[in-house]
């Protein structure tokens, strides 16, 4: 059964389903491109995407027929009517108000359905990984460890934030990335007390922790991981602060397991922080999904309060921050399973002394 097929299984609020946003196309087709439409039908699914992609299209979807997009509202108007639907659901989550007025306009007849209704389904369905992606993932995140494992050699006193950034990105793409997850994050001293900083022309000094968050792409699929590293011997402060974010990280990869809540998992962790006196300096959420996008429901926050799936992939990184200091944090990204989780992060843990 295709994804196509599988998604109204999760989804009844309409006759069909009009999925627009490029992640979600890509989810449901295979393909990535950066225009065109799916309109699925219960029996049905249809690919409208322009000259560009229709040659790929025609060869690699198997899902859909692939239908050259020309004139978007009288094909989808041409395709309604052949299946006698009334009513079709939008993507809430991506589509613009703009573009929902279009529809709107040109779909006189047909009731849109612009509830959360379908990207909520479509999330459910995203949440839990199959066997292929989770093998996507995996390069992805054999190809980060194996970049971040040559650029130890690379990291010294006297080069700058930014070159260690570009450095571990060119190894990426050297270890076959065919994008990065995101803006890497390289930060050093008292800049790591940022949680998200951008890399400075800071040179890297003796005694300083630098914190790497990065992450590979594969076949569309993402990594993540952070580690925090120090050139020379760290102080007794920094370490009993590493110390206390990996005590935490741990206690959430201990109780990481399919069933648990979002809010929960995130108050292990939190609990070891807030015990130690450091609940102050730990503001972001213990973790988010990772996928097609590096960040995607659900999510391991103190609001988050549904129960967590099977096979989704989720990160553990707690952190402390204390400005004008120094900051920690510890990243991994799992599985969970049953009875707990794999870490697909295999990278030591330990505090690294260059």
């Amino acid at each position: 059964m295709t994804r196509l097929e599988r998604l109204f299984e999760h989804f009844s609020g309409a006759d069909c389903a009009l999925i627009t946003s490029d992640v979600n196309r890509r989810y449901f087709t295979g393909m990535k491109s950066s225009a065109g439409c799916v309109l699925a039908f219960p029996d049905k699914a249809y690919m409208l995407i322009d000259f560009r992609y229709i040659e790929k299209a025609r060869a690699t979807v198997t899902s859909a027929e692939v239908i050259e997009l020309k004139k978007i509202y009288p094909q989808l108007t041409e395709l309604l009517n052949r299946h006698h639907a009334k009513s079709i659901a939008i993507e809430s989550e991506n589509m613009t108000v703009k573009e929902l007025n279009s529809y709107r306009h040109f779909l006189k007849d047909i009731m849109i359905d612009d509830s959360d209704s379908l990207s909520n389904s479509i999330n459910t369905m995203r949440m839990t990984k199959d066997d292929d992606e989770i093998a996507c993932i995996k390069k992805a995140q054999q190809i980060a460890e194996d970049a971040f494992a040559e650029l130890l050699k690379f990291i010294r006193i006297g080069v700058t934030e930014r070159e260690i950034a570009l450095e571990l990105n060119r190894l990426m793409f050297r270890y076959g990335a065919e994008d990065l997850s995101f803006e890497t994050i390289v930060l050093s001293g008292a800049n790591t007390s940022m949680p998200h900083g951008v890399p400075s022309d800071k040179k890297i000094q003796d005694g300083e922790f630098v914190l790497l968050d990065f992450g590979a792409v594969w076949n569309g699929y993402h990594s993540d991981m952070t580690r925090t590293i120090c050139i020379g011997e760290p102080t007794d402060e920094m370490k009993k602060v590493y110390n206390i974010v990996l005590e935490a990280q741990l206690a959430g990869l201990s109780a990481a397991r399919a069933g648990i809540t979002g809010s929960e998992l995130d108050k292990v962790s939190r609990d070891v922080i807030e015990k130690a006196g450091y609940g102050e300096f730990f503001g972001h959420s213990l973790g988010h999904g990772v996928g097609l996008e590096i960040h995607e429901k659900p999510n391991a926050s103190p609001n988050y309060r549904l129960p967590l799936n099977k096979g989704t992939v989720i990160t553990i990184e707690p952190g402390i921050y204390i400005a004008g200091k120094f900051g920690v944090r510890i990243e991994d990204f799992v599985i969970l399973t049953e009875n707990g989780c794999d870490n697909l992060t295999k990278c030591a843990k330990n505090i690294i002394s260059l």
